[in-house]
This record gives structure tokens, sequence and C-alpha cells, in this order.
């Protein structure tokens, strides 16, 4: 007998499982049966495609066992099996970034992290909220040796040598004291019935069968009434998305989310689409109603699982729908591809390509239908997956319309979001010119952005795009139907000859400031200019599109590699309109300008959202000014 001890990870999903005072305990069935129910798809495929394993039997069940006596409930699969590095690294040890995610998510506050369980089940580890002992007996498909894993979850488990008949797993739980409903036959059916009635496997259970007694005409018994145990199928066992809508009712559709998608709560959205014709398949996407825990992470979890004629195929291919539909969950199931495909196959094959584009397009309908026809779960959708849909701005140039359509933006004049359709009513029909201004902040100090001033003075609208995701994809979107998209720095109005001479002269009245300035920031600025842009502000601070760096950042962030690439410096922008320049200007203490510089730069990045660098230097230095002023 070997004694191992659990991951980090995988003893804090224990001790919160433990612990936990979850009320709903009962998807610790939901987790084993899911858990069996892909063993078996895994296997199914093998059996069909791997000549390893052609002479495998492959008989597909789930067999659940209750006895009272012994106060164990054991779930036995006759799947893919396990073999004794399969039992350390899928039980001993946490593999899948979801349940990474859900580890991060815990705040240490045993009655609030509970709560998540019911969002992300954790597979198998949902067991010790029902037991205080679980046994694991295993063998692989092919191989001639089982293994037995125990642990009473408290930090460690032991793993040894033991015997099976046939290959597959057989969980055995020993259950607490206070869990008997869980040894009842009409409580786990419920939970079938509930969880995994659509499951494509049949679970089979012993039941109490009550036959009455016999008599005769008289009335009288001539056999005793009895109760037969009789081993029955507890579930429908067919694949949920072969049957017609219409024979679906909406709870089916929930539960089949629920078991699929190891979640607790209704999916927002579903959308059902069976194709025929040249290419035959059948989609059954699901909107979760919460984002994924892992839905920001590089090694998210796929949602989406391939099917061919009903035979599992992968659930870990993220190219069978693009990566800004990645908190999608739900089945593809195919009729036109080879059932060995392999996964280089799978990623350049014309069907599969042909079956996801035509889905994306069917999806992003469903979605705009969706935004018509139900306006607080659309609200719910945006808030949860509005960013991650932004992604498609840049990556799937073809439906790039059809997403902008689907976005809501905050805006200058408008205290809620509004749709680019809408926006646009307000816009100059000749000019038909969308401005926007984009910095990773809050609405509200966007919206006070000194770049902003000479649109509230002309009562033009400007798209506020505050989120880092705006920084790194509106760069690329140049229009909208026919109207172009225009960054405010870039935006240029009309002026008369005599407006532009004033200006310049102006500018030149400056000229000694501007270097004064330059001199005393050096190399925190690529250059100061004059601008007559400013109404209220003294400052303003742009980016120097042209400047080959900054395109070569933008490029990088845009490709997901830039993120820590600072772009070029800024050029500080002055107002010679103002008071406070004015008087900087005509000032001969070079200290004070010297000082002004580095506070007004500093307030500058403020309201595009920028860290300040040295905040005590910016205290001390506005402190100065402050006591010169007084």
């Amino acid at each position: 007998m070997a004694k191992h001890q659990f991951q980090t990870e995988a003893n804090q999903i224990l001790q919160l499982m433990i612990h936990s005072l979850y009320s709903n305990k009962e998807i610790f069935l939901r987790e084993l049966i899911s858990n069996g129910s892909d063993a078996l798809d895994k296997l199914n495929m093998l059996v069909l495609t791997d000549e390893q394993y052609k002479n495998v039997t492959f008989n597909p069940r789930i067999d659940i066992i209750v006895n009272k006596e012994e106060k164990t409930l054991t779930l036995k699969d006759s799947g893919i099996g396990m073999n004794e590095a399969d039992l350390i690294n899928n039980i001993g040890t946490i593999a899948k970034s979801g349940t990474k995610a859900f580890i991060e998510s815990l705040s240490g506050d045993q009655k609030k992290d509970s709560k998540l369980i019911g969002q992300f089940g954790v597979g198998f580890y949902a067991a010790f909220m029902v037991a205080h002992k679980v046994e694991v007996i295993s063998k692989k498909a092919g191989e001639e040796q089982a293994f037995i894993w125990t642990s009473a979850g408290d930090g460690e488990f032991e793993l040894e040598i033991s015997t099976r008949e046939g290959h597959g797993t057989t969980i055995i739980l020993h259950l607490n004291d206070d869990e008997g409903e869980f040894l009842e036959a009409h409580r786990i059916t419920s939970i079938i019935e509930k969880y995994s009635n659509h499951i494509p496997f049949p679970i089979f259970m012993d039941k109490e069968n009550y036959v009455a007694a016999k008599k005769d005409d008289d009335g009288n018994e001539i056999e005793p009434s009895r109760t037969d145990i009789v081993n029955e199928q507890v579930n429908k066992a067919n694949a949920l998305w072969t049957i017609s809508k219409s024979e679906i009712s909406d709870d089916e559709y929930k539960d089949f989310y629920k078991s699929i998608g190891h979640d607790s709560t209704d999916p927002l959205l579903w959308m059902h689409n069976k194709a025929e014709g040249a290419i035959e398949y059948t989609t059954l996407f699901y909107v979760p109603s919460k984002a994924p825990m892992d839905m920001y992470r590089v090694d998210y979890q796929a949602g989406i699982k391939l099917y061919i004629n009903r035979v599992f195929i992968t659930d870990d291919e993220k190219e069978l729908m693009p990566t800004y539909l990645r908190f999608l969950r739900g089945v593809i199931d195919s009729k036109d591809l080879p059932l060995n495909v392999s996964r280089e196959i799978l990623q350049n094959n014309a069907v599969l390509a042909k079956i996801k584009n035509a889905s994306v397009k069917k999806v992003l309908s469903e979605f705009s239908k969706m935004a018509k026809n139900n306006a607080a779960n659309y609200e719910t959708f945006i808030t949860e997956f509005g960013n991650v849909l932004k992604e498609g701005l840049y990556s799937d140039f073809g439906n790039r319309e059809k997403i902008l359509d689907l976005l809501r933006f905050n805006s200058l004049n408008s205290e809620e979001k509004v749709a680019l359709e809408d926006f646009i009513k307000n816009v100059d029909e000749e000019k038909k010119e969308i401005y926007y201004i984009t910095a990773k902040s809050s609405v509200s100090m966007l919206k006070n952005n000194p770049a902003l001033e000479r649109f509230k003075a002309k009562n033009i609208d400007v798209l506020i795009l505050n989120e880092e995701v705006d920084t790194i994809v509106f760069p690329m979107v140049n229009e909208y139907k026919e109207y172009k998209l225009i960054n405010v720095t870039d935006a240029k109005f009309d002026e008369n000859e005599d407006d532009k001479k004033a200006k310049e002269e102006s500018k030149k009245e400056f000229d000694l400031l501007t270097k004064e300035i330059k001199n005393a920031l050096g190399e925190e600025i690529k250059e100061v200019e004059v601008t007559f842009d400013l109404t209220s502000s003294a400052v303003a601070i742009k980016e120097d599109k042209e400047d080959p760096s900054y395109m070569m950042a933008q490029m990088m962030r845009q490709m997901g590699q830039g993120k820590d690439i600072p772009l070029p410096k800024p050029i500080l922008q002055i107002n010679p309109n103002h008071e406070l320049i004015k008087k900087l200007k005509n000032s001969a203490d070079t200290n004070l300008i010297a000082d002004a510089s580095h506070v007004l730069l500093d307030q500058a990045k403020l309201f595009n959202g920028m860290e300040i660098d040295d905040i005590p230097a910016f205290i001390t230095k506005l402190n100065r000014i402050m006591e010169k002023a007084l």
C-alpha cells in the first residue's frame, strides 16, 4: 500500500467540500455520473477508431447500487477505466484550468465559497460533500491490472493493487450518517431524472417492485403479496440533441445543460439547430447565465463536445468555435466526418470549417433576436460576455459588422448604453464620422477627459470605450456600415483661413514656454505642442500614431503578446487660452515652471486612465506650488 499527498489545490477543494454548509449536495451524483458518461464516450471512440482497442468489448452502462446496511452508495461504469498513473493524475492533482480558476476564486469565507460549487461542480471532489470515505476501483481497458484508490479527504490518499471484473471504474461512497436520503431509490431516481436523463448511456439501479396478493373468485388469498427487486433502467439515455425540438421541454433543455455544463443555474439561452443538405449536422449550444471562471485564462477549458453520429470525438478542441465565443457550452454532431479523424485533420477539415462558419452566423443571429425580444436577458449577456465578444472584431473580420451591432456602448451624451444603430441617428450625415475615445479608465473619468472638450462645445456625441480590450481592438475597426470610426485625437474640424492664421500667430507666443516645459519633463514626453482643441482644461496628452514604435506596440497587443510593452512617450498639449498656461508663460520662476510641468503632465495622465509613476514626487511638487500661491 502506497500513501500519497494530495496536490495543495486538490486539498483545498476537499476541505471546502467536507466543511461546506452547501445545501444543494445532490450535485455530487450529477458530477459522478457525468464522469462515468465521459469515460464511456472515450472508450466508444477508441473501440471504433484505434487498433489497440479493437478487441475490447464495449457494453456501455452505468450501475448504481445502494447498500443501506453498510451505508454505501456505489457507481459502476464500463468505460475506459484508469491505471495507477491515471488515478494519481486525475484525482490527486488539479489538471483542468476550470478547476484552477475555481480555486483562485475562493475567498476563505466558507459560506461564501460554498456557493461557488453550484456554479462549478468540481467533478469527483463533490463526492466528499456526502461521504467521509471514498474508494475508487478501476481497471483500464486493454490492461490486466486493477487498482484501488482510497481517501478520507484528510489530505492524503492510498493506492494499491486490486481486482475488478472487466474494465471501467467503481466508486464506493461511504456516506455520512446524516446523508441517508441518498440511500433511498426514489431520491436517487429523482436526481437522475433532473440532471442525467439525457446522457447517451443507460443507468441501471435495483428498485423494489411491489406485487399485490393474488386472490380467487371468492376473495381468498391464494398467493401472498411480495416485493421483488428489479434491476431497471432509470434514465431515458437518448442523446437530447438528436430529438426533435418540438418533443423537448424547456426543463429538459435546462437539465441537459446542467449535466454537460457542470452548472446548477439555468442557462441564459439555448440554440438547437439541425442542418440538412450537402452537409448534415446538429448543434445544440447554450449560453451560461454567468461567465465561466476560466474565461480569461489562456488555458481555458473548451465548452463544445464534438460527436460524429453520436460517437464522442473530443471536448478539448478549441478550434470547434472561435475564441470570442468560448463561453458557449454544447454539442456539435456531424454525419460527414470520419470517425478516426485526427486532431491535425480536424483543425484543417473543410467540412468542419463549413459547420463552424454556419454555426457562428446562427449563434450571432440568435444573440440579435435576444437583443430585440428579451432586453433583460440581453443586458445580462452583454454584462457577462460583451468584452469577450469584442475580441471578434479583430479575429473575425467577416462577421465584424454583426458583432458591432450586438455590442452596447457608453456615450458622452447618454446615461444609458446604446447600440451603434441608434448612435448613428445623431451623427452628421454629411461627414458620416463616428468619434470615440478609448482608455482603461472609469466612464466618468473619460467623459471629463480634456480631449472631449471641443466635442462638448459643438454638442457632438462620442463613444466612451473604457475597457482594456477596447484599447487593443478599436484601433483596427475603421468603419461601420458607411460610417468611419475615428479616434477623437485624430478628428479634424473645418476652419477658415483667418482662424488658422490667428492660431499660428498665437502658437509662436508660446514657443519659449513649450521649450521650458520640454526641458523640465525631459524623456517623459516626446514633445510639447500648443492646441486649440481644449476649452476648459490646461493640458492634455495624445499619442503619436505615426510613431513606428506605437504601431508596433499596438500590433503586438492585438496579437495578445504586448500587454507589457509600453506605448511610446506621449505628446503634451497645452491650452494657450487657459489662465494657468498664460501665467506660466509670463513667469520668470523656472522652478515653478518645472514643478507645474510635472504636475500638469501627471494630471493629464490621470485623465487618460494612466498611473502616476512617482506619487510622493507629485505630492511634493503640488505642495510647493500651493505654498507659492498662498
